[in-house]
């Protein structure tokens, strides 16, 4: 693995981890756009489960690349869900945002072909 796959694993892991674990502590930044998407609170640590599965994976990727593919694999699916999501609410202006969240994830893929 390049230096720039290592670094690039590693931020996606971080972003996934952290957006993960904002769900679980209830952070407003993240929580109130749920509640104005329309996301059931009961789906909402799942939501955060997993994100955290998605980092722990592409963690686990440096050990078995396999898994690490199946994790970034599973966090884009994840970022475009939330990329449908706010377009279903109407939140034009959030889309950014899983974006952010979705393009180190898609860069371990770019990397790892």
């Amino acid at each position: 693995m390049s230096t720039t796959a290592t670094v690039v694993t590693a931020v996606a892991a971080f972003m996934a981890g952290f957006s993960g674990a904002a769900i679980f502590f209830r952070a407003k930044f993240v929580v109130e756009p749920l509640a104005e998407y329309g996301v059931p609170r009961s789906t909402w640590n799942l939501l955060g489960a997993a994100k955290l599965a998605g980092a722990v994976g592409l963690l686990v990727g440096y050990a078995i690349p396999a898994i690490g593919i199946a994790a970034a694999i599973g966090l884009v699916l994840y970022f475009a869900g939330a990329v449908i999501t706010v377009l279903r609410a109407r939140a034009y202006g959030h889309v950014p945002f899983p974006l952010i969240y979705m393009a180190p994830a898609v860069a371990v893929l770019a990397l790892a072909a």
